[in-house]
């Protein structure tokens, strides 16, 4: 409880002053703060209730990740070309923005085959995420069940380069940013800064997934931020107790990630995408219900951001 509060504490100290996003996402209510959740985290929920508790929340945006077990977006019902402009204009009723659209697609592919699939459907990803208006479409470097090296190899690295690059000039013209999420073996700051400069794309990016670089590749956020900075669009913010990979995902504050230097981190380079929660609801089904830690974290971070007032123990 001691650590809990001291969490809440440092946070309200820090006050993020982001009560309008970058011209990127537009202006939003003076009451809005960047705070965005993963539908990962929701898995049993419909869409109607999916935008109700992101706008009754104070969240400013939801980043799609599946929709009732159904990972494959662009196939869901929801998006339809005859029911698209519908879909967006629920979103809008609901004062909220789409942060990302998030493919499984896997760059590291060597077969030529699995690798031309895995680009075609992040390629239906872009459609998509530019249909709706999002910025962003995350994918993933990913690795190879076979191997055990602690880093990727020169030439996975280079195909998973090749693959943003590509990706990127396709994803350009549609006013996308295709992003790399730091995940598998993509986690340390060394290994991710050869992928992104050999990208060599202004429509590349990273999703900086704050736990796994602080979890997997023992980086202080500091560090991190300060080497891939330049390349942050959007990030990802959990919170576990544990060590290394033998780890259990917590609420918000109650374990041993440390968050609040995350987000600091994030402000002294003036970031100004959204602070996402990632709830792996999906992937643990014994995690805490959506109902409880995604409005936690909008109370724990969403608040205490933007409020110096609403938390104090």
């Amino acid at each position: 409880m001691s650590s809990r509060r001291q969490f809440l504490k440092t946070l309200s100290a820090v006050a993020l002053s982001q009560a309008v996003l970058s011209p990127l996402f537009g202006k939003t209510e003076k009451s809005r703060i960047p705070i965005a959740f993963s539908t990962l985290g929701c898995p049993a929920w419909d869409w109607p209730r999916i935008l109700e508790f992101a706008h009754q929340h104070g969240f400013s945006a939801i980043e799609l990740r599946g929709l009732q077990g159904n990972m494959d977006l662009p196939s869901n019902v929801i998006f339809a070309p005859d029911r698209m402009e519908q879909t967006k204009k629920e979103i809008r009723d609901h004062k909220l923005r789409i942060a990302c659209v998030s493919s499984s697609a896997n760059l590291y592919m060597e077969d030529a085959d699995k690798r031309a699939k895995e680009l075609a459907d992040a390629r239906r990803f872009i459609d998509l995420a530019s249909t709706l208006g999002a910025p962003y479409v995350r994918v993933f470097g990913g690795k190879a069940q076979s191997d055990n090296a602690p880093v990727p190899d020169d030439p996975t690295k280079a195909r998973v380069a090749a693959g943003l690059r590509e990706l990127g000039q396709y994803a350009g013209p549609k006013s996308v940013t295709v992003i790399i999420e730091s995940h598998d073996h993509f986690t340390s700051s060394a290994t991710l800064k050869d992928v992104l400069k050999a990208a060599d794309s202004e429509h590349v990016g990273l999703l900086w997934d704050a736990h796994h670089t602080f979890a997997a590749s023992n980086e202080d956020p500091e560090f991190t931020v300060k080497q891939l900075g330049s390349w942050i669009r959007h990030t990802h913010l959990k919170d576990s107790v544990g060590k290394g990979e033998d780890r259990k995902y917590v609420l918000t504050g109650t374990g041993n990630v440390p968050i609040e230097r995350q987000i600091k981190a994030l402000q002294s380079i003036g970031y100004k995408g959204f602070y996402c929660f990632e709830w792996e609801k999906v992937w643990h089904p014994d995690l805490a219900d959506p109902e409880i830690a995604i409005a936690d974290f909008a109370h724990v971070v969403g608040q205490c951001l933007g409020n110096t007032h609403a938390c104090k123990g």
